[in-house]
């Protein structure tokens, strides 16, 4: 897939506020504060500023929606986890990331995972979740730029303590060297192309 146009459109907080669903599906990311969503959206967009970035994790409190090439919506979600915040104020950006999940909108999740770490309680959380409620959602572990190929090997095996998965089925992502950049945009396209099939089915 090549991106021709990405740009931000808005901010939300409640269902009403998110903009009109388009025909095709849009791509949702979600993870922990500091595992780097902002920074995979600029990869694959090759929007160096599109979302924005801070060295402060948490930063991102709202569900921004960006239009890509005027046909879907990339979605960034709040992140959980870490960020030095009040109580309250989690659990208010939780609500407002569990309204987006359970909402209607026709959606597919890339759950982001820092491939340094093992999935922490929260991450389990957040799969458990999606899985019950039949979210189609897909695997991306961030940060590759951090190990080497040796580290890699040991942390998907510690990874797999917590977590089964075929390395063909998940994405090995690096926004500094935009490794696996490609390989997620096919796969983009790849559904999209399918829901346009089944549109055409109709």
């Amino acid at each position: 897939m090549i991106i021709k146009q990405a740009e931000f459109v808005k901010s939300a907080v409640y269902e009403k506020d998110y903009p009109e669903e388009l025909s095709n599906i849009e791509f949702a990311f979600v993870g922990r504060s500091n595992v780097g969503k902002s920074s995979l959206i600029n990869s694959i967009t090759r929007r160096g500023k599109l979302a924005r970035i801070s060295k402060t994790p948490g930063r991102t409190q709202l569900i921004n929606y960006f239009i890509i090439n005027n046909e879907f919506f990339l979605v960034d979600l709040p992140g959980y986890g870490f960020a030095k915040v009040p109580k309250a104020m989690k659990a208010e950006w939780g609500q407002t990331m569990e309204r987006y999940l359970a909402s209607k909108r026709n959606k597919l999740v890339f759950v982001l995972l820092d491939i340094r770490r093992v999935p922490t309680a929260e991450d389990m959380d957040m799969l458990h979740w999606l899985d019950h409620f039949d979210i189609p959602f897909k695997i991306i572990f961030t940060k590759m730029d951090k190990v080497s190929n040796n580290e890699k090997f040991k942390c998907l095996k510690a990874i797999r303590t917590k977590l089964e998965f075929h390395n063909e089925d998940v994405f090995f992502h690096s926004s500094l060297k935009d490794t696996g950049r490609e390989e997620i945009l096919d796969y983009i396209e790849e559904i999209l192309n399918e829901g346009k099939i089944k549109q055409e089915g109709n």
